[in-house]
């Protein structure tokens, strides 16, 4: 982490909330689904950010699987999450959320150069985010214990590879390279420090 440069100051920052929506509740593999304290750490962020009149941006996903569908009635946001007025609602149909939508020119417009990435699923659509938020420039914080996936089957093998085998695989991938590994309660007190700091 020595060689990851210091982060963009918290207070030019917006929250990135990611496919967090029924379409997953269409699937068998909602059942299987990790990390029991998702909805409460992803509220935490949400109140935080806020809180400090800081950006947060929610996407939904969309392609041909049943229920990501735009016409499927499980194309919504999850009832925890209730977009405030000016909070934008970005759909989109590629992995990332920059190149099939206007997120770029959103954030240049609220003077955004630190990413805070949430969402599902974290190997997915929160992990080819931050790679590109990355290569575009992008000072990005990956919050694992924000995010949520599932097992993977290999169709040709067989071979099931766990929730955690994924966390650990994200994480060892992306840290120092294309984002800092951070906690919620890390950055809830950032964003403390910056207002104690712009109270002064």
């Amino acid at each position: 982490m020595s060689t990851f440069p210091a982060p963009t100051p918290i207070e030019r920052s917006a929250l990135l909330v990611i496919d967090i929506q029924d379409s997953f509740k269409a699937t068998p593999r909602w059942e299987l689904r990790d990390n029991p304290r998702f909805e409460e750490n992803v509220e935490r962020l949400i109140r935080s950010w806020r809180a400090a009149g800081l950006p947060v941006i929610f996407f939904l996903h969309t392609d041909p699987d049943p229920g990501f569908e735009t016409s499927s009635p499980f194309f919504k946001l999850m009832d925890f999450l209730r977009p405030e007025p000016g909070e934008p609602l970005i759909v989109k149909n590629t992995r990332n959320a920059f190149t099939s939508t206007n997120l770029q020119e959103v954030l240049r417009e609220k003077g955004v150069e630190r990413l805070v990435v949430t969402g599902i699923s974290t190997e997915q659509c929160c992990e080819t985010t931050t790679r590109v938020a990355a290569d575009l420039g992008y000072d990005v914080d990956f919050v694992t214990e924000a995010t949520r996936t599932f097992p993977i089957t290999d169709p040709a093998t067989g071979e099931v590879l766990t929730t955690d085998e994924i966390v650990r695989r994200t994480e060892f991938v992306l840290r120092g390279r294309f984002a800092r590994i951070a906690t919620v309660e890390g950055l809830v007190e950032e964003l403390k420090g910056a207002a104690v700091a712009c109270s002064a």
